[in-house]
């Protein structure tokens, strides 16, 4: 995009590589800024800019609220030298003629730089802006931007750790004692990529009089940050669902899977924008809130390797299953074979029957046929607003 062009016919900035679909930390851009004019143009400077920022902004009320952090600065200006100057220190340009003037700059090391990122009120955003100085002329500018994908490896101890959680609800009826529903929940690991299977163990337990349906989602926070206060997004991305669970009765999820679809990164670093996920494992109540257990999940860039990892990943999952929670005993091997009804309910993202996204008004479940790999688009945003940061009310 040119900015206050006149007379000038082209003035763009051209990447050497434009089919790179992402730099990291380390990388240099580098490409040309071609100019051409469509009649003789005197030029006292072309500038370069590399420029990276992330950006809150929304309304509160009649306040708007807005917060920036700057990630990337670098500035240069481009040689015109090979160029025959005016005694003013200007060059011309003529028409006909197609000037392309090298830039070239080294992003920052590891650790200064955040992945890009664009989000329904803020955004890390990454551009290369030229500018062209012209005497008695306005000044031009044009913008180029490109990705960051900063790499997030997820073999680390802490994102291969499980992740387990206990949730107890106590319903009522008329102001009457209705039992209860329990979730006792696990993942082997907190750290997934995209295409990897989520697999589920988990025990649910229903001694109220209603009839209860268990389920499983993969949800995305989006945290906005500006003037000291809050604004939280959730959003539904995959779900999975088990057998309705009567009276008296419970259920239990052995490698239940649900696939990891097409994401963003988590994004860590940036003070004022947060991109966290969590795989929610609920319990559906007709008549009542839903019983929820949220564990944290890691989207990263670098797929999960086994070597290694197979000796700690069984020594925490013994260590996790000795909880005191008596529900977690439940979770080991069981002493006979799962009931076939129970295989063929397990929901694959890319199985021949993928179930839509959650309609809790209705259990009994609808079924499309979509091709390998394609995922149903994400459902709207769920506002959470406060003071300070927070997990806010999932709706859906």
């Amino acid at each position: 995009m040119v900015i206050g062009k006149k007379n000038v016919k082209t003035f763009e900035v051209v990447f050497h590589d434009p089919s790179k679909a992402f730099y990291s930390s380390g990388d240099k851009i580098a490409g040309n800024i071609v100019v051409e004019v469509s009649e003789v143009t005197k030029v006292s400077a072309i500038r370069v800019f590399g420029i990276g920022c992330a950006t809150v902004e929304y309304a509160k009320g009649k306040q708007r609220c807005r917060e920036d952090i700057e990630y990337l600065k670098y500035e240069d200006t481009v040689d015109l030298d090979r160029q025959t100057r005016d005694p003013d220190g200007s060059v011309t340009l003529k028409p006909g003629t197609k000037y392309e003037y090298m830039f070239g700059f080294e992003l920052p090391q590891p650790g200064q730089l955040v992945s890009s990122y664009q989000g329904k009120y803020g955004s890390v955003q990454y551009y290369v802006r030229a500018v062209m100085e012209r005497p008695s002329h306005p000044t031009l500018e044009c913008k180029k931007p490109f990705e960051v994908e900063e790499p997030l490896d997820i073999n680390t101890p802490d994102i291969l750790a499980p992740a387990t959680g206990v949730k107890d609800k106590k319903l009522t009826c008329m102001f009457i004692p209705d039992g209860r529903v329990s979730i006792c929940a696990k993942i082997e690991r907190k750290g997934y990529c995209e295409g990897e299977e989520i697999s589920i163990s988990a025990k649910f337990e229903n001694t109220c009089s209603r009839i209860v349906v268990p389920k499983a989602a993969i949800v995305a926070k989006h945290t906005y940050q500006a003037n000291g206060r809050t604004k939280v997004l959730r959003q539904k991305l995959s779900t999975a669902r088990g057998n309705h669970i009567i009276s008296g009765m419970s259920d239990m999820w052995q490698g239940k899977t649900i696939r990891v679809p097409k994401l963003k990164p988590s994004l860590l670093g940036c003070d004022i924008i947060h991109l966290d996920y969590v795989l929610m494992i609920y319990v559906h109540i007709p008549g009542s809130d839903k019983v929820v257990v949220e564990l944290p999940l890691v989207i990263g860039t670098v797929p999960f390797s086994d070597f290694g990892s197979r000796t700690n990943s069984m020594s925490s999952q013994a260590e996790s299953l000795d909880t005191p929670s008596s529900s977690f005993s439940s979770l080991r091997l069981p002493s006979q074979p799962p009931s076939y009804s129970n295989i063929s309910r397990d929901c694959f993202m890319d199985s021949p029957l993928t179930p839509l996204l959650d309609c809790e008004d209705d259990d009994e479940g609808l079924f499309m046929r979509p091709p390998k790999f394609q995922y149903p688009p994400p459902p709207a945003y769920t506002e959470v607003e406060g003071w300070g940061v927070g997990d806010g009310h999932f709706e859906g």
